[in-house]
């Protein structure tokens, strides 16, 4: 299979994304986790690409200065984010209602904090980014799930049980996850304004996670929850980032953006309060060279990750085809249907790293329950390392799958 000569490829962009990156004894969270030498990771969301050649330019020009103090954000930083987000998602950003911040975890967490009380509830859609279930709980607040339900190999909303949940006296606050992280899910600007349609008839604010926002896949459109219509833009807040989409997370850098001045100033009160409201030399630097120059890499990067998806779905078809999985519609995080093997998604997990040698993500880190059949991979990364890694997953899970048969 040679998916990289695809009509839909560019080849001479692929030297950008097939280059192995040396990254294991680098201090690397992803590769250095594993003691053993041998561990191909495919787990937490971190790419395995080189950033964008300007954004190591940028990050040269800094670091060339030679000062690295504390740091004064510039104006070109608000207007890079302004023309970003209305040129890439017709969305109209006034820099007034951005507020920088150091990640956004660290966001979430300020905003939990600034827009509930103790013992407030907080819905999530379940399966959901593990940080969601932390993040809530730190503030002293209650975690509320709704399921999300598996429909021909996507997932979509029970609207029902949705509207159930932010009719409780208790729920004062939605977390929404756009693009999903972990099923993949692109949510369309219809579904976008349900959500918001129920949250404001039920009094329910909106806190939109958007931080995979710039990874989709051909064929399908992000859309920003505040750019489907005023009345959206009006009762959410958002979260967004470059770090995942240009693979700088450990520059920490992100933005919080909110219209509303009430809660503006509540959150920013909260970001001093938490310590989080300065940041480093060079996440500012990254951004605008991500926003202002590096299009065309992630233009690149989707068509790439798409590309390993494709093979992915090609590979598990012949090799393990008991195996399901889950349209990968936004981000680069494929979520697999493992209940063919007989294991809870934990010991399969165990078995990979141990015997497979790949790690992955079991799925009970993203709901008790609505994981426990899952595991997340993560395919950004060359191709050669992504085949290795599938092949070892495969070998492991193929005796598992002839035991239950």
């Amino acid at each position: 299979m040679n998916i990289s000569n695809d009509k839909n490829t560019d080849c001479r962009h692929n030297e950008w994304f097939d280059t192995i990156v040396r990254r294991r004894g680098s201090g690397s969270m992803k590769w250095d986790a594993a003691a053993d030498d041998d561990v191909i990771p495919m787990w937490v969301a971190d790419m395995d690409f080189a950033a964008a050649p300007a954004i190591r330019e940028a990050l040269r020009r800094r670091v060339e200065h030679g000062v690295y103090g504390y740091e004064q954000v510039p104006d070109s930083y608000y207007d890079a984010i302004v023309r970003w987000f209305d040129r890439r998602h017709d969305w109209h950003i006034d820099r007034q209602w951005i507020i920088y911040t150091s990640g956004v975890v660290p966001a979430l967490s300020a905003t939990i904090k600034a827009l509930t009380i103790p013992g407030d509830n907080v819905l999530i859609q379940s399966p959901a980014y593990n940080c969601f279930f932390s993040s809530i709980r730190n503030q002293g607040c209650q975690i509320l799930e709704t399921a999300l339900i598996r429909q021909n190999g996507r997932y979509v909303m029970d609207w029902q049980d949705f509207e159930a949940k932010c009719a409780e006296e208790k729920t004062t606050l939605f977390v929404l996850c756009n693009p999903h992280n972990p099923t993949g899910r692109v949510w369309t600007p219809e579904e976008l304004r349900k959500m918001n349609d129920i949250c404001m008839k039920h009094g329910v604010k909106v806190v939109s996670d958007e931080i995979h926002c710039e990874l989709v896949m051909p064929g399908h459109k992000f859309t920003p929850f505040a750019a489907v219509s005023e009345e959206c833009e009006r009762n959410v807040v958002t979260l967004n980032s470059p770090s995942k989409s240009f693979n700088i997370a450990g520059l920490q850098i992100a933005n919080i953006i909110c219209r509303n001045d009430e809660w503006r100033r509540r959150i920013d009160r909260i970001i001093n309060i938490f310590e989080v409201c300065d940041v480093n030399p060079f996440g500012p630097a990254a951004l605008e060279a991500a926003y202002n120059e590096s299009e065309e890499w992630l233009d690149a990067l989707n068509v790439y990750i798409s590309d390993n998806y494709r093979w992915l779905i090609e590979y598990f078809g012949r090799e393990v085809p008991q195996l399901k999985v889950t349209s990968l519609e936004g981000t680069y995080l494929v979520w697999v249907d493992i209940s063919a093997t007989g294991l809870d998604s934990t010991t399969l997990a165990d078995r990979l790293l141990h015997d497979g040698h790949v790690m992955i993500s079991a799925g009970t880190m993203y709901g008790q329950t609505t994981g426990r059949d899952f595991i997340r991979i993560n395919i950004a990364c060359p191709r050669k390392t992504m085949i290795e890694g599938l092949q070892r997953i495969a070998a492991t899970i193929k005796p598992l799958i002839a035991k239950t048969n």
